[in-house]
């Protein structure tokens, strides 16, 4: 399972000229869910999303996490994150969880983070979705549970 976590002070996903999901302060995740993935997968990332320390304390050092600033997440499924790129100049999608998997591991996901305290708004899975926010910083980082 992949993840890009981007900090921010703003983030909304739009389907279809509709705001499905919106935060203020705190992570939007991009998650991927390739084919071999399971619950341990998506329990290693919420536990190090949820306690990873990237927000600044009073002397403006990374020193906390989403938790101790009472930040939200905003979670949008994007399987292009399992797209293999290596041969030719079109991306393959053969590493990407089939659809109904990947749909329950991104539910699964979601719900652990919010068992942890987090506040969890999403895009829609499967749609096209247009995702805007400010990121804080920028502060990013690309998270594997394979690594």
């Amino acid at each position: 399972m992949i993840s890009v976590i981007q900090r921010c002070s703003w983030g909304k996903v739009t389907v279809a000229d509709k705001v499905v999901g919106e935060i203020e302060h705190g992570l939007v995740i991009l998650l991927g869910v390739q084919k071999d993935d399971t619950e341990k997968d998506a329990d290693f990332l919420v536990n190090k999303i949820s306690g990873l320390r990237i927000f600044a304390d009073e002397n403006d050092k990374m020193n906390l996490s989403i938790k101790d600033v009472s930040g939200s997440a905003l979670v949008i499924s994007q399987f292009t994150l399992c797209g293999d790129t290596i041969k030719g100049r079109r991306p393959s999608f053969i590493h990407a969880a089939p659809p109904e998997e990947g749909n329950r591991l991104y539910e699964y996901f979601m719900s652990e983070l919010e068992k942890e305290g987090v506040p969890v708004q999403s895009g829609e899975f499967g749609a096209m979705m247009a995702v805007e926010l400010v990121n804080d910083g920028p502060v990013t980082f690309v998270l594997n549970s394979k690594d």
